[in-house]
């Protein structure tokens, strides 16, 4: 176990399989290669965090695509595996960084630039998209109202 100081929560302790290393950060926090994988106080919320483990005050809400996008795929270049030592997607937890603007009805998910975990050797990367179908700016609300539409 390892004790953090968190955003959302304060100060608490993670077990150590929760924490997760991004040898090339996350884009725009390069210097920041430490990561713990946090779920939500809602069991029933479909978004988690992820703390900085060394910047109490960074943390990213993040979504599984698959939760708002039915029809979501992973598509990334094969190094981007290599990168975490996996060998396919079926290997690893897939999230989009969140951004709630003041509007949260108009929140987005970057589909673009997805977050790959893998849980068997807790690397982490933030890859690249190579389907032109997925945006920086997914809007997630929408999302699930298509897909409420489409299954009623």
């Amino acid at each position: 176990m390892t004790k953090i100081n968190t955003k959302a929560y304060g100060e608490i302790f993670v077990d150590d399989r929760q924490i997760f290393e991004f040898p090339e950060g996350i884009l725009g926090f390069e210097y920041i290669k430490q990561f713990a994988f946090l779920d939500s106080d809602d069991e029933k919320s479909p978004f988690k965090w992820l703390q900085a483990i060394d910047e109490p005050d960074l943390a990213f809400v993040i979504i599984n695509p698959a939760d708002f996008l039915n029809t979501y795929e992973l598509h990334v270049a094969q190094s981007e595996y290599e990168a975490i030592k996996a060998k396919k997607s079926d290997e690893l937890l897939v999230y989009a960084i969140v951004t709630i603007p003041d509007n949260p009805s108009e929140m987005t998910a970057n589909l673009q630039g997805p977050i790959i975990l893998n849980p068997t050797n807790n690397i982490g990367r933030q890859a690249i998209s190579i389907s032109d179908k997925y945006h920086v700016k997914h809007r997630i609300l929408d999302e699930m109202n298509k897909n409420e539409k489409n299954e009623g």
